[in-house]
């Protein structure tokens, strides 16, 4: 049986996580929802199946991997008894932005 993992969301994937449903509801309320069930079920679902997420092909380190929610990418780190989650980045965002925000 794979180990369980906690899974942790960084304040600042939270918050975009937050933007893209607040975003997402200007159009509709139920698609809003939606992602946010979605990308909550995508994440708790790495408590256990952290490695079936493909390698951030960006970075090249392992134990960074992203899978795909509708649009968007959810980030994570894999660790040894955490899995977090580092951002939620629509696919069609410039990943280096957020990469040079995320070194400073």
């Amino acid at each position: 049986m794979a180990a369980r993992r906690r899974v942790i969301w960084a304040p600042r994937a939270q918050a975009a996580l937050d933007d893209a449903v607040e975003f997402a509801a200007q159009d509709s309320t139920s698609g809003a929802l939606t992602v946010l069930e979605q990308a909550l079920a995508a994440a708790e679902s790495l408590a256990t199946l952290s490695e079936r997420g493909r390698v951030v092909p960006e970075l090249h380190q392992p134990n960074t991997r992203e899978i795909f929610v509708f649009r968007y990418r959810l980030l994570y780190e894999v660790e040894p008894e955490v899995v977090r989650i580092v951002a939620f980045l629509h696919g069609a965002r410039d990943f280096e932005r957020w990469r040079s925000k995320t070194e400073r």
